[in-house]
C-alpha cells in the first residue's frame, strides 16, 4: 500500500513541476524600427559541412529578398542593429 501512495505522490510532484522554468521562451518583440539603410544582424545556420554559426547583417529589404521576416526572427536570432555605421547590441 505504501508503494501506491509513493507513486501517487511522485505523480503529483511531476505534474506540478513547471516545464517553462527549464526552457525559457523568447519574447515576441519585433526588431527595432530604422531607416531603409539600417542593417539587422541575425544568427544564420552554418553552411553544410561546417559547425560554425555565422552572423549576417543586411537591411530589411535584403532579408526580405532571402525570404526572412526580420520581425519574426528578431526575438530568437537577433544580435545587433547597425545604423549610420554604429553598432547597437540587442537589448
Amino acid at each position: 500500500m505504501a508503494h501506491k501512495e509513493l507513486i501517487v505522490a511522485l505523480a503529483m510532484i511531476a505534474a506540478a513541476s513547471p516545464l517553462s522554468a527549464t526552457s525559457p521562451q523568447p519574447t515576441a518583440d519585433p526588431a527595432p524600427s530604422g531607416t531603409p539603410e539600417t542593417r539587422y544582424c541575425l544568427r544564420v545556420e552554418p553552411v553544410i559541412g561546417s559547425h560554425i554559426e555565422t552572423i549576417q547583417c543586411w537591411t530589411r529589404d535584403e532579408w526580405a529578398a532571402k525570404e526572412v521576416n526580420v520581425d519574426e526572427e528578431w526575438a530568437r536570432e537577433g544580435v545587433a542593429v547597425i545604423e549610420g555605421g554604429v553598432r547597437q547590441p540587442k537589448g
